[in-house]
């Protein structure tokens, strides 16, 4: 057996035991090298996958079982709560957005800043 078949399953059990911080951490550090590499589908997916790792945190810190592990479901989800500000649910409306046919958005919107303030404004 290769080292590789066998130190794959034990990479993904263990990034399910690193905490919250760094995995919010290390979506934010790949977003930003996506965007160097000129790939910001990529870093849009990071965006969203950060957002969806401080809205996690949110609803439990609020008491709450978060009902998806899916970060466009949990974006979907917040943007009903009643105590999020206008600002924040135009932030999470952006960030599920789909792109158009030229892979662009409808909307002229950083989603990496975007992503950024919003996890700043949901885990303070």
């Amino acid at each position: 057996m290769d080292y590789k078949q066998i130190a794959r399953p034990w990479r993904i059990y263990n990034l399910f035991m690193i905490d919250w911080q760094t995995r919010l951490q290390a979506e934010f550090q790949r977003a930003e090298q996506a965007r160097a590499n000129r790939n910001e589908g990529q870093a849009r997916v990071c965006a969203r996958r950060a957002a969806g790792i401080a809205i996690r945190e949110y609803f439990t810190r609020n008491g709450t079982v978060p009902p998806s592990t899916s970060a466009v479901d949990l974006l979907t989800l917040l943007k009903e709560d009643p105590l999020l500000s206008p600002d924040l649910k135009l932030i999470a409306d952006h960030l599920t957005l789909r792109v158009n046919e030229e892979f662009k958005l409808p909307v002229d919107a950083d989603l990496v800043a975007e992503a950024r303030q919003l996890c700043d404004a949901l885990l303070k």
